[in-house]
């Protein structure tokens, strides 16, 4: 079994607490138009122009090549739409149920460590979980992050919940990470997810804990606000 992994930061504030915007889309969001409204906001922040923002939202089902994604971890290229995310990662899947995490922050104002912004990425979401009744951990050399559960006889079972791959551009981010709520996990056999094919994906109903989405966005914005600082609510950037 891997190394558990403890995140290395469990704050990162801005130094004058300024609010980040919240943004929730309801319904199902095409990939390509929030993938533009995303960078177009990132672009305004890195300007100063805009202010940072968390964008929660949901997608048809789809596959997404992050700039390490190997063609042969494609296994069902037909089955859903295959986009590049221009993220960093490999495959991965979205789709109903899952909440993804759209995260466009000021790291000028937050200390331009992009490792300590992962691991504060990794203990928001590992914060969430446990206020949902899971524990999730992270693995040394296995991003993203994980949970143990039984397995076939004494052996134990490590299973993905939540994916991070993300982008910085002019020390601004986006992309984000994506929590499997409710999924339809028959959806994850057409790729191998982020390159790892000795585990599997689950859920939090899989693991007999389910939320409806508003529960899980609650936990979010709990535990974002704990690791990153105040919110403030707002409305979605603009699609094209």
């Amino acid at each position: 079994m891997s190394t558990v992994a403890t995140p290395a930061i469990s704050r990162f504030a801005r130094p004058d607490d300024a609010p980040v915007g919240w943004a929730v889309s309801p319904g199902l969001i095409a990939y390509d138009a929030a993938l533009t409204a995303m960078e177009a906001h990132a672009a305004a922040i890195a300007r100063g122009e805009a202010d940072e923002m968390v964008w929660l939202l949901e997608h048809p089902p789809i596959y997404t090549a992050g700039v390490s994604a190997k063609l042969d971890d494609l296994i069902s290229p037909d089955r859903f739409p295959v986009f590049k995310a221009g993220r960093g990662g490999q495959f991965t899947y979205h789709g109903p149920g899952q909440r993804v995490a759209y995260v466009m922050l000021d790291l000028r104002a937050r200390g331009r460590d992009a490792r300590a912004f992962v691991a504060a990425l990794e203990a928001w979401v590992i914060d969430a979980l446990a206020d949902l009744g899971v524990v999730g951990e992270i693995r040394c050399g296995r991003v993203g992050v994980w949970v143990e559960r039984p397995g076939p006889g004494a052996a134990a079972q490590e299973d993905k919940i939540a994916a991070i791959g993300v982008k910085l551009r002019h020390w601004v981010s986006f992309h984000g990470i994506s929590l499997n709520a409710a999924p339809d996990l028959s959806h994850y056999d057409g790729i191998v997810p982020c390159g790892i094919s000795d585990h599997g994906v689950t859920s939090l109903a899989d693991l007999g804990a389910p939320h409806d989405m508003a529960t899980v966005d609650a936990a979010l914005l709990t535990a974002f606000e704990r690791v990153f600082g105040p919110t403030v609510r707002t409305v979605p950037p603009p699609s094209p």
